[in-house]
């Protein structure tokens, strides 16, 4: 049999250096997946007909008996090969190392003109050098799998068949008449930067989070629907693999004991149906449902632990930042200024391109690249822009041209560093002792309190009358947290989506969904000692005045959490309990032109005192009680 070099000298001379490069990447992947885990199953079966092993290892003289020297051998389904249990992982580590130490040979002339003469003759005295920038390099091929594994991952969101899917899931024309009110509206303040589609993504955005898709920490018990937490992992099933889940969590009930199952899907199909899951589900769901209404959208992955989306804006002629999981469009600063991240690396993927996207998110360049050891600077340039060539290359030439343009923009941009002079919010999904684990409640983590935990876009709404509300000389709107939406019955039931979306001023405010108890509300942010949310009609500018108000405002407290009521018509203002709202009540604003009605929450004891003032508490399946209803009679 012939030993681990001789194979590996056969792969590097009966091969273009391409094909090689290609097989190598491939091969040393499978082999630090069975090193890295080698208990796991998994990684011992590999699929003859993978696209990846069709194209990578059949085509490469050698690259096949690399695997059966390693021990692979072929199962009787005639479809795999498998590297049987008890097996000795020598032969796989040999291969494996003998791949890397060709791939060193290959890069030495790329690396010495990387490397300062005084350095390079350190090299030759200093074998530790050595080994630290062989180590280097094989954390590159770590790094340049993963980047392709991303451009296959995004090529999911291109099936006609889930885009139609997705299409048939969008509430496509209630966001599109959305839309067109937020761009009148816009136009109508002088604000005209912006297109009709740019205003449909912010209301697919809007939707994706409010309406359609839920964050999961822990899922409730399968069995009787108590509280769960994370109880390790287990094996995926035959179905869950399937559909991209690899990884399948454990939630132990802390009632009875049982462990309901929590798939990490990565199929953008199964997602529409499950709805549910953390920043990467929803990323993957997001980016579909981008791509079905036509949107150009990329996938990022950050090095960090996060993913999103970017979106091309034709108006603006640049990617627009867009997170699903925070609801928050072209606030790119968000990580490094709110959240508090130390970004490294953030790489942007799509079907057409691949770029650095990093500086973009990031307002300290210098601070930033200190970060940056997983690869050398110009290897990782090189690299991109090498894929970047190669996969606009089948493109059409009026295609190409676009995006050579674009890139250019884009590097223009990167090279202009942001002004770091917003106040954005630390990050508002996931339980917070989770999100304090990893450092992202931004500000909040020295202050002790939690930031905004919105987009500010939707801040500042006034409600002004209608035609039909002048002639009726009545406004009428109601707000049903299951729904999580406002309903403004004087203006022909018109539907406004999520509990911001009404909103005049709020601070510390979020919309909590309790999965154990069934019921949802709005409450203080976690951490928070107080919280605002205001209200405001205004009449100005027109004949009518307020004449009475019906107030509903149905709120819970507990332990010694206190709500009140701020009711300002014109400048007289007044307070009111929260006990006294719990039934319609009617008040005489003596023909004010302007109302604003703030609620104002604290109190509690201790660690869930932000629990303790709930506005709006309501079971999450009752969708036609409405406990926030106000009524304005005209005259």
């Amino acid at each position: 049999m012939e030993s681990s070099s001789d194979i590996v000298s056969t792969l590097v001379n009966e091969n273009s250096k391409e094909n090689f490069l290609s097989a190598s990447d491939i091969l040393i992947k499978f082999a630090n997946n069975i090193l890295n885990n080698p208990d796991e199953p998994k990684y011992r079966k590999i699929r003859i007909g993978n696209p990846a092993v069709q194209s990578k290892l059949l085509n490469s003289v050698g690259a096949m008996e690399c695997l059966f020297l390693m021990g692979f051998e072929e199962a009787e389904d005639g479809e795999h090969l498998t590297l049987p249990n008890g097996k000795s992982l020598h032969p796989v580590r040999s291969i494996r190392d003998g791949l890397m130490q060709e791939l060193a040979k290959l890069q030495t002339p790329q690396r010495h003109e990387q490397i300062q003469p005084g350095v390079r003759h350190n090299l030759s005295q200093n074998p530790s050098e050595g080994q630290r920038l062989s180590q280097l390099m094989a954390s590159e091929i770590e790094f340049s799998g993963r980047i392709r594994d991303g451009m296959r991952r995004v090529l999911q969101y291109e099936n006609p068949t889930i885009q139609e899917k997705a299409r048939q899931t969008i509430p496509l024309e209630s966001l599109q008449v959305e839309a067109d009110k937020n761009l009148k509206s816009a136009q109508a303040k002088g604000e005209s930067k912006q297109d009709i589609r740019d205003f449909l993504l912010l209301a697919l955005l809007k939707w994706f989070k409010y309406t359609f898709f839920k964050w999961v920490d822990t899922l409730p018990c399968n069995r009787c629907g108590g509280a769960t937490q994370h109880n390790g992992s287990v094996q995926p099933s035959s179905d869950d693999l399937r559909w991209g889940a690899s990884r399948v969590e454990a939630h132990i009930c802390r009632i009875c004991q049982v462990n309901t199952r929590f798939p990490r899907y990565t199929n953008p199909e199964k997602l529409l149906d499950t709805r549910k899951g953390r920043c990467g589900e929803w990323a993957d769901c997001f980016t579909l449902c981008c791509r079905a209404l036509g949107f150009e959208a990329r996938f990022i992955m950050d090095w960090t632990d996060h993913v999103w989306t970017e979106v091309y804006s034709n108006s603006r002629s640049r990617w627009l930042h867009c997170d699903p999981c925070e609801n928050i469009c072209d606030k790119p600063l968000l990580y490094e200024s709110g959240w508090g991240k130390k970004l490294t690396y953030a790489i942007a993927v799509s079907k057409d391109e691949v770029q650095d996207v990093t500086w973009r998110y990031s307002a300290k360049h210098q601070e930033l690249l200190s970060r940056r050891r997983l690869c050398r600077e110009p290897w990782l340039r090189q690299t991109i822009h090498s894929i970047w060539k190669k996969q606009i290359s089948t493109l059409p030439q009026q295609r190409q041209k676009e995006l050579w343009i674009r890139l250019l923009c884009e590097l223009t941009e990167f090279i202009c560093i942001k002004t770091d002079d917003e106040n954005l919010p630390g990050r508002s999904t996931g339980s917070l002792a989770w999100r304090q684990a990893r450092g992202e409640l931004g500000n909040s983590a020295s202050t002790g309190t939690t930031p905004n935990s919105n987009n500010s876009n939707n801040n500042g709404f006034v409600f002004t009358p209608s035609a039909r509300e002048r002639e009726s000389e009545i406004i009428h709107v109601r707000y049903n947290s299951a729904d999580n939406k406002y309903l403004r019955k004087s203006s022909g039931d018109e539907e406004l989506l999520g509990w911001d979306s009404c909103v005049y001023e709020q601070k510390n405010i979020f919309w909590k969904e309790e999965p154990d108890w069934k019921m949802v509300y709005l409450a203080r942010c976690e951490g928070s000692n107080s919280a605002e949310i205001t209200w405001k009609f205004d009449l100005t500018g027109t004949d009518l005045r307020i004449g009475k108000m019906e107030l509903k405002a149905q709120t819970s407290v507990f332990e010694n959490g206190n709500i009140s009521w701020r009711i300002c018509a014109s400048d007289n203002c007044f307070m009111q309990s929260d006990a006294s709202l719990q039934d319609s009540m009617t008040f005489d604003l003596k023909g004010s032109k302007t109302l604003t009605l703030t609620a104002v929450l604290r109190g509690g004891k201790g660690a869930n005192a932000w629990q303790h003032t709930q506005l709006f508490r309501q079971s999450s399946g009752d969708k036609d009680c409405y406990p926030f209803d106000i009524k304005l009679m005209l005259n």
